[in-house]
């Protein structure tokens, strides 16, 4: 086996064994890291890694927003509200290039996944 099918096996078996939480926090890492290279990728003047990692991050985006249920808590609303305007700060950034955009997006992204990250700890240490 490659080491390449190797890494495949051992991401497959580790989203498909993560508890609901630990898959949130999971996410959001993706969507930090794509926001951090499509940055950098701006940056070195690639636009077609840019543009692939900013609309892979909007695909995260778009599946946190339509998976949230708004009705689940009294922040529920202003998430979707969030959501959606990362979501086309970053549609405007892949339009425009704009670096800035993406750095606003990333920022927003790193903070919930901190927060979710220390939801997720804390659900496994109460076992809950």
């Amino acid at each position: 086996m490659t080491t390449q099918a190797l890494r495949n096996r051992y991401v497959t078996d580790s989203v498909s064994t993560a508890p609901p939480a630990q898959l949130l926090v999971m996410l959001y890492d993706r969507l930090v890291l794509d926001l951090m290279i499509a940055a950098q990728a701006l940056e070195a003047g690639d636009r077609p890694t840019a543009s692939s990692r900013v609309y892979h991050a909007q695909e995260i985006l778009m599946e946190l927003r339509a998976t949230l249920d708004t009705s689940a808590w009294s922040g529920g609303p202003g998430l979707a509200g969030l959501y959606s305007f990362m979501i086309n700060e970053l549609v405007q950034s892949n339009v425009a290039g704009d670096r800035a955009r993406i750095g606003k997006v990333q920022g927003f992204a790193e903070q919930l996944r901190d927060a979710w990250r220390e939801a997720a700890a804390r659900v496994t240490a109460t076992g809950s």
